[in-house]
């Protein structure tokens, strides 16, 4: 592994706090590949042998039931997933598959439970990532449940706004069809939540969104801190 893929993952916060013996030995058996687009990684219910560490390209967690599909997040570099499977000792509850070329350290899930057994650090940081985890996915599930269509896809984009340092144009990170996954609805009804925002300042060409009335579409969406993460917006 480069080193600066060690420095990369030792910023994160989940393993900023550990002890230098104690983050080699975590590393010292996990080892960096290369995937190609569209190949499954895990599958849901399957053991959770590695903690996986995204450092290049993208990922899809997503789950499956009677022939339906779910997009349940993307992760992007640098991230980890699944850490709580991992920490349980339990099946994935999700699958995963790269969405394009991507390069993943995988880190032994039995030494991802001795490094929290012994860390104080690395056990507190854990905590907090999966409570985090849980504060977030509480969030979008009342976002699924308490907003429409278009309000869930108007708050989606204030996030990237707000991701994208108030910019009042931006990319969509992903393509069309995984954004009407996540966010509960048919590539068609994303569609028409799209048209519907134009009146509250929102275009769209391509996969480019600007947003020309930052004040209609707060107004729309209503921020709150009980269902979305923090905003930065002027």
């Amino acid at each position: 592994m480069r080193e600066e893929d060690r420095n990369d993952i030792r910023n994160l916060p989940l393993f900023r706090d550990m002890t230098s013996p104690a983050f080699d030995a975590l590393l010292h058996a996990a080892y960096d590949q290369v995937f190609p687009a569209q190949l499954e990684l895990i599958r849901q219910g399957e053991g959770a042998n590695f903690l996986h560490v995204v450092l290049e390209g993208a990922v899809e967690l997503y789950a499956h039931w009677q022939g339906r599909d779910t997009t349940m997040a993307v992760v992007q570099p640098v991230a980890t997933f699944i850490l709580a499977a991992c920490m349980r000792d339990a099946p994935y509850l999700m699958s995963a598959r790269t969405l394009q070329r991507s390069r993943i350290v995988l880190i032994p899930a039995v030494d991802v439970r001795a490094a929290f057994a012994r860390d104080p650090g690395f056990a507190l940081a854990t905590v907090q990532e999966l409570s985090e985890g849980y504060r977030n996915l509480v969030r979008h599930a009342k976002n699924l449940k308490l907003r429409n269509a278009r309000e869930r896809l108007g708050a989606y984009l204030l996030q990237r706004f707000s991701a994208a340092g108030g910019a009042q144009g931006f990319v969509l990170p992903q393509e069309k069809r995984l954004l009407a996954s996540y966010l509960g609805m048919t590539p068609e009804s994303l569609s028409r939540a799209f048209r519907a925002l134009r009146e509250h300042g929102v275009h769209i060409d391509g996969m480019r969104v600007t947003i020309t009335d930052l004040g209609a579409l707060t107004d729309l969406v209503r921020p709150d801190s009980l269902l979305d993460t923090a905003l930065n917006i002027p």
